[in-house]
């Protein structure tokens, strides 16, 4: 019998609709003295709503454990991220998507990310598809993914780029959420039902699986009138 797949979602919360699915739970603020830990609220901002329904329309067995660190402005912190990796880590993930980036590298969010990727927890963080880096994508051993345009909801492409290793459908419900947060929540469904269908597989199998089957290879290359 296969074991539970559980994946860890660093967002702004989940909806009430998906809460059968969430097995684990808790909110991570910012107070004057440092962190603050507390049950979850509503999702302010409906992001991380989009991105389980995004993983779950690819993965429609995997459970999730969420951390929610983002309140009702978008605003987090590298604190926050950090420890709600090890706050997965600790509820046994086998994947945690990050469709959220930040600008600064902080030591603190680079030895969270090593520390869960020497527990065998794969990490997926979204990149932009142009600009300058953003961390987690850019430590490391974590998949930077973003969005495709050219991938339907059962396609992802292999990039192997400077801004990007993979990329993934970019469209999706709710109207309003899109681009590299929802390309990177596609590609960690894609990789969550490869790993409901073989709960052994290890992160060198997840990439060579990921990059044998992309429908495109490269980054899109546009022609302007």
């Amino acid at each position: 019998m296969k074991s539970e797949l559980r994946v860890g979602i660093v967002d702004s919360g989940h909806s009430l609709a998906q809460r059968p699915r969430v097995v684990a739970g808790r909110r991570f603020y910012l107070v004057a003295d440092g962190l603050a830990e507390a049950p979850l609220r509503d999702d302010p901002l409906g992001h991380g709503s989009a991105v389980i329904d995004a993983i779950s329309l690819r993965a429609p067995s995997a459970m999730f454990c969420v951390a929610q660190v983002f309140d009702q402005r978008g605003v987090t912190s590298a604190l926050q991220i950090a420890t709600a990796i090890d706050w997965l880590v600790a509820q046994e993930v086998r994947l945690i998507n990050l469709s959220l980036g930040l600008r600064q590298d902080r030591s603190l969010l680079r030895e969270a990310c090593a520390a869960a990727q020497e527990r065998g927890v794969l990490l997926c963080a979204s990149s932009p598809a142009q600009g300058a880096a953003v961390f987690p994508a850019s430590y490391p051993g974590v998949l930077r993914i973003t969005g495709d345009a050219r991938c339907e909801a059962h396609e992802w492409s292999w990039l192997n780029s400077q801004q990007a290793d993979f990329a993934a459908c970019v469209r999706g419900p709710p109207a309003g959420q899109s681009g590299a947060s929802l390309g990177c929540a596609a590609l960690s469904g894609h990789i969550a039902r490869f790993l409901v269908e073989h709960d052994d597989g290890n992160h060198r199998q997840i990439i060579e699986w990921l990059r044998e089957n992309a429908r495109y290879h490269g980054p899109e290359r546009r022609v302007w009138a």
